[in-house]
């Protein structure tokens, strides 16, 4: 993939080596675990007041943070025709195989199949929500305060009931912010102008654990009336205002103060992920096998009710945090990306006019994992 000057660079300027920084592989691995523990615990949070806490606190900021590490890694230059490729082969042809296991699986298991491209299942979403935040950064950029935009794009879609779910629209309008968000403080060069990765005094992690734990402490106890509210669903960005039950003037209110602790849990959370590198920093490349496999890995589990009325709580609820650690250290293995890799990194040559577009030695997945990047 050709690239892009760097913030603060020039056209004419020799180009620096690029290295791996281990901060980013270490957060995205952060985050992919934390999308496999939400979508583990949450048949747990029927019958758990504990695990709708925990579920909660997940869910306020981990689909945020990783829309954010995301937009850090896009550029909002116009695409060249190896970009234009790679979204063919990154995005649409893995969300086509993965809509076609899911039916396949819903048949077999079921005893249903309703095949429908428009309606993403589960967690393909986030990979239309890729494509479409791809296509509309060039256009964003172009303007004044897109950050700003941004905001007004995602508060003002959840007044529209015809903004729904179709091609994940409404939750990638809604989750928009965070991904322009990652964008701009890259555009800005602010990691490195404000020793973003560098600075971490006791106090900032201090202050980052401390608000995750008022954070948790307000989750737990009001949980009665954030499940009598269904903040859940809000945390989705997947439902308009009025179908969330929230049809006055000032709904857009509930949705910006959501991105605000959205934005505030995403530093916290940022402040608190290692700079050096583990021996799991690696597979914080390969977030994209855990995000598109993880789901297979937990269906039997869901739809089994198992985890229905699973007591006691305090044994159960850790059970499923080690399961989900495990799931994802599994599923960024070498063996299980070697099986996988057709499936969720396609070359395609057979597709194009041109084959040379499918030809790469190291490919980059839609989060930009795979991407070296001076820190």
């Amino acid at each position: 993939m050709s690239s892009t000057p760097q913030p603060g660079t020039s056209e004419g300027a020799p180009s620096r080596p690029r290295r791996r920084v281990p901060f980013w592989d270490n957060a995205r691995y952060a985050c992919i675990v934390l999308v496999v523990l939400g979508h583990a615990i949450q048949r747990l949070t029927y019958d758990s007041d504990i695990a709708m806490a925990l579920y909660l606190s997940v869910y306020a900021f981990h689909m945020p943070a990783f829309a954010i590490i995301a937009g850090y890694f896009s550029k909002s230059a116009p695409p060249n025709r190896k970009q234009m490729s790679r979204v063919i082969t990154d995005i649409l042809l893995p969300y086509l195989i993965f809509e076609m296991l899911w039916t396949l699986t819903k048949w077999v298991f079921e005893g249903r199949a309703e095949p429908n491209l428009t309606q993403p299942s589960w967690t393909l979403w986030f990979l239309l929500a890729l494509g479409i935040f791809r296509l509309v950064l060039p256009y964003l950029a172009l303007l004044r305060w897109p950050l700003a935009w941004s905001v007004l794009i995602s508060v003002g879609a959840g007044y529209l009931p015809n903004v729904d779910s179709t091609f994940s629209l409404s939750r990638t309008l809604g989750f928009l912010p965070f991904f322009v968000l990652g964008w701009w403080v890259r555009e800005h060069d602010l990691v490195n102008r404000l020793r973003l990765i560098d600075f971490r005094p006791w106090w900032l992690r201090a202050v980052a654990v401390a608000l995750f734990a008022g954070v948790g402490f307000v989750a737990w106890n009001w949980v009665a009336t954030w499940k009598s509210i269904d903040l859940d669903t809000w945390f989705f960005y997947n439902d308009s205002y009025q179908a969330l039950g929230a049809d006055v003037w000032w709904s857009g209110a509930i949705r910006l103060l959501l991105i605000v602790v959205g934005f505030l849990l995403s530093l916290a959370f940022f402040a608190l992920i290692p700079r050096g590198t583990y021996w799991w920093t690696t597979f914080g490349q390969y977030t994209m096998y855990v995000y598109l496999l993880h789901s297979f890995v937990l269906y039997p589990f869901r739809e089994s009710g198992i985890l229905r009325n699973a007591e006691p709580t305090w044994i159960w609820l850790p059970a499923v945090i080690l399961l989900s650690i495990g799931i994802a250290l599994l599923l960024a293995t070498r063996p299980v990306r070697w099986v996988f890799r057709p499936l969720i990194e396609p070359r395609a040559a057979w597709l194009f006019s041109d084959t040379r577009l499918a030809e790469t030695s190291r490919r980059d997945d839609p989060t930009g994992s795979r991407r070296r990047i001076e820190r």
